[in-house]
């Protein structure tokens, strides 16, 4: 990494802008909740959004993370500085508190955790907010200090940190530890691996392999697919450790869990951008639900990671076909080029927008990864293997190899172009073996010229050899032909996307009825914002791609013949990582002149109906939805149901639980509940229950409702209409659902606040 550097592109431009974010930030600010959690009064107020949550710190970490990526890609002394005082400042910090620990958050929830009397649920522990997930992000940001810029200070920190967490969970037995990791503990065991391995201090071998995480990990390892229902982010990094400490330990089932992860989640799970997820949580197998919060960015950012370790073990063109999908397509395409704002959730609703974090006032996990990205662009770029040098990302840069007095240069304006140039600037004739990529996508034949004299040499797993021992001036030219082809989606036939090469070509389709603006504190402030009608491709001819054409002196910028309806329209399409601040759609629905026909043009199904005069959402079971709209419980439990596909909430016995919701006090407003059909009266510990409970809102009561199989086998809506004075002058209502004894609330699918009854 420390060898490559960018030279021009698109690339080098996204990499400086992120490094004008990390200029921006102030590090005293994100150090403040540090300071108060051992009770002393930070520099500076501390920043909005996450960082002023019980969450706060995990910000600070990615940003010594970033900081220390920078430094490498850019080698500017300033970032060094920055990341140098952010760590003086962790090592006072530790200092001061006197055990060790140092983060964003008080000790006292940790406190709770190795007395091994603690609460836990997927998301709370300890009564906090997923603290190893927060802390984790402290552990690797020192650890990358110290191993990309060589901050000793950062090393002893994390020492003292990490021997603070050996100590603590040293008390818990191994059904504690356990039970600790049914909540979300990020890359904790990851990072342990790498302390191991700097320091061959063998307690944090030990505790690497504690967090190891059996109930993800086993089924993986057996080739078992139980991801359905679960986070999606929560699992990525566990299966990051399993492959570290396979990298440690040589045992051949972690491995297998990684590569098998890899497959299920790349090639079954994933959208045309590469990205993965749907309300943050992995779907049935060969689904493609497509929706507004689609695409965690966080989860792209980690499956690049994991598929670093996965090509490091076997140089398959495979991993690296995924890889720049998902970077060109997914991380390079979440960061607004004007602002350097990052996205939480892509979007691949039709007729949607990208939406950004906040300056000052977001933070949310996925600005944190989006800080690190673009410093870590010089990755994987080029592959050493002692005297194989693989290219397998076709990116204006230089690689120095000071062992073969080597320095290699790539000059390319790909993808705007399908030709790269391999230019030694230095060599002294010793022996190298230049592995180029031949990537999925190529259309024909690669053409190869050595010192201009044309030449092929053998492709094996998708590089073609090139062996010499190469001199200063000699020059290697590659063409590689690309060509507009189509994706399909791996649920509905109808629905496609269009991709140039490795690019996925979006529709941009303006900014009728755009919001103000779309850099936002909220991420789920524009989750219902009105849509726009999205052209349906309607043609006869089968070959799809042979409708479209490049638009004359446009560079990258393609349109349809006049077949977009209603209305023959034609659409413009342009690389989605370029659209910003508008309108777009990644797919499209396509059909024939007689499917178009039968289909009436008027008509909305039932869910677009839904989605139209829906104010608020809440998807039980899911983190970020419950945390946002301030769910309080008592008794009350939550799941994933894979017979319904969605994941519920519910109280046996006496207790309730209750959502802060928005509501729009000039419109009627009428509370959705989704309900399984099939549930019914049941018989707990030989105690028959009925499912007959309360509904109140602002604490009146506005139903009594009994569930007994009301409609089998079956999700279902049930509106009940909400008294105008409840809502009258107010922006939000609680939802509260309750029980009494030998009674049971819920099962609760979905809970939403809309302005017709369906």
């Amino acid at each position: 990494m420390e060898k490559v550097k960018l030279i021009d592109g698109l690339f080098n431009e996204s990499q400086k802008k992120g490094k004008e974010y990390l200029e921006y930030l102030d590090a005293d600010r994100l150090l403040a909740p540090c300071y108060e959690a051992i009770g002393k009064t930070p520099k500076k107020p501390r920043y909005g959004g996450w960082e002023s949550m019980k969450i706060s710190g995990h910000s600070l970490g990615h940003f010594l993370s970033a900081l220390a990526a920078m430094y490498v890609a850019e080698k500017d002394e300033r970032l060094k500085e920055k990341l140098d005082y952010a760590v003086s400042e962790l090592a006072y910090l530790q200092s001061s508190d006197g055990k060790g620990y140092v983060s964003g958050f008080p000790r006292e929830c940790f406190d709770k955790v190795f007395s091994g009397d603690f609460n836990v649920t997927r998301f709370e522990l300890g009564d906090s907010w997923v603290p190893w997930y927060s802390i984790h992000k402290i552990f690797a940001g020192l650890i990358d200090a110290y191993v990309l810029t060589g901050n000793e200070e950062a090393l002893e920190v994390v020492k003292k940190l990490s021997d603070w967490a050996k100590k603590g969970t040293d008390n818990l037995t191994e059904e504690q530890f356990d039970k600790m990791l049914y909540c979300e503990h990020g890359g904790m065991c990851e990072a342990m691996a790498n302390l191991y391995e700097i320091t061959k201090n063998n307690d944090y071998l030990e505790l690497s392999k504690r967090f190891y995480h059996k109930e993800t990990l086993a089924p993986l390892t057996k080739h078992e697919d139980e991801l359905e229902g679960k986070h999606a982010n929560t699992q990525i990094p566990k299966v990051i450790g399993a492959a570290r400490l396979y990298e440690v330990l040589g045992i051949e089932e972690y491995k297998e869990a990684a590569k098998f992860f890899w497959n299920m989640v790349t090639k079954r799970r994933s959208y045309a951008i590469g990205g993965n997820s749907r309300d943050e949580h992995f779907g049935k197998i060969n689904t493609e639900k497509l929706g507004v919060t689609t695409a965690e960015t966080c989860n792209t950012y980690n499956m690049l990671k994991l598929t670093e370790h996965l090509y490091k073990w076997d140089h398959n063109s495979d991993y690296m076909d995924y890889y720049e999908n998902a970077l060109y397509n997914h991380i390079l395409a979440s960061q607004d080029p004007e602002s350097g704002m990052k996205t939480y959730f892509v979007s691949t609703q039709p007729g949607h927008f990208k939406i950004y974090c906040s300056p000052d006032n977001s933070f949310w996990c996925c600005t944190g990864t989006g800080m690190e990205n673009p410093g870590r662009y010089i990755r994987n770029i080029y592959y050493r293997d002692e005297d194989n040098l693989f290219v397998n990302l076709f990116i204006d840069s230089e690689i120095q190899l000071d062992d073969k007095g080597i320095i290699l240069r790539q000059e390319t304006k790909f993808p705007e172009t399908d030709k790269t140039k391999l230019i030694f600037e230095q060599a002294e004739e010793k022996f190298m073996t230049i592995n180029i990529r031949i990537p999925y996508w190529v259309n024909g034949e690669v053409k190869v010229v050595v010192n201009g004299k044309e030449e092929y040499s053998k492709a094996d797993r998708g590089y073609m050899a090139l062996e010499g021992s190469w001199r200063k001036g000699d020059v290697i030219d590659v063409t590689l032909p690309m060509n507009i082809h189509v994706y399909k989606s791996k649920e509905d036939s109808h629905k496609i996307a269009f991709m140039y090469g490795p690019l996925v070509l979006a529709g941009a389709l303006g900014r009728e009825n755009f919001p103000q603006t779309d850099i936002l504190e909220d991420q789920l402030k524009l989750n219902h914002y009105p849509g726009i009608v999205v052209p349906t491709l309607v043609t006869d001819n089968s070959k799809l791609e042979e409708c479209i054409k490049p638009v004359e002196d446009s560079i990258l910028t393609f349109e349809t013949q006049a077949i977009g309806e209603p209305g023959k329209v034609k659409c413009t399409l342009i690389p989605f990582y370029k659209l910003h601040h508008q309108r777009y759609t990644i797919y499209w629905t396509k059909m024939t002149s007689e499917e178009y026909k039968q289909n009436e043009l008027t008509s909305i199904d039932y869910q677009e109906k839904l989605d139209k005069i829906t104010i608020d959402l809440v998807n039980p079971n899911e983190q970020q939805p419950e945390i946002e709209h301030k769910m309080k419980s008592g008794n009350s439990h939550s799941d994933y149901s894979g017979e319904a596909g969605k994941g519920w909430r519910e109280v046996i016995g006496e207790g309730y639980f209750s959502y802060e919701i928005n509501v729009d006090p000039d419109n009627e407003a009428y509370l959705a509940v989704t309900y399984w059909g099939s549930d019914k009266e049941c018989f707990i510990e030989g105690q028959r229950c009925v499912r007959e409970f309360n509904i109140y809102v602002d604490d009146n009561l506005i139903s009594e409702e009994l569930l007994n199989e009301n409609k089998p086998y079956a999700l279902f809506d049930k509106f009940y209409k909400i008294p105008k004075e409840l809502t009258s002058g107010k922006s939000k209502v609680v939802v509260k659902f309750t029980s009494i004894k030998d009674k049971i609330a819920g099962r609760v699918f979905g809970v939403r606040i809309t302005t017709e009854c369906l």
